[in-house]
């Protein structure tokens, strides 16, 4: 399944995702810091929304209470739920 998620407090505006049942297939973020954006997106491909909110959920930016790691877990969250 196709999901894009709308962020909220980072600076990636948005995340597409590729998902097949709980399992990350694709991963891209749009805006924010471009290279490590796309480590996590490389990191993460093939990971389950398990294995990937235990390792990224409540991760935080600086002094934001979130980051896009963090909104990548929420991300995951709505697909499933949403589809």
């Amino acid at each position: 399944m196709a999901y894009r998620y709308k962020t909220e407090g980072v600076c990636s505006v948005y995340i597409d995702l590729e998902m097949d049942g709980n399992v990350v297939k694709e991963v891209e973020f749009h805006g924010g810091c471009n290279g490590n954006l796309q480590g996590i997106s490389s990191l993460v491909k093939g990971m389950t929304y398990e294995e990937i909110k235990d390792r990224l959920d409540g991760i935080r930016c600086g002094f934001k209470q979130t980051s896009c790691p963090d909104q990548l877990v929420r991300a995951i969250e709505e697909a499933m739920v949403n589809n």
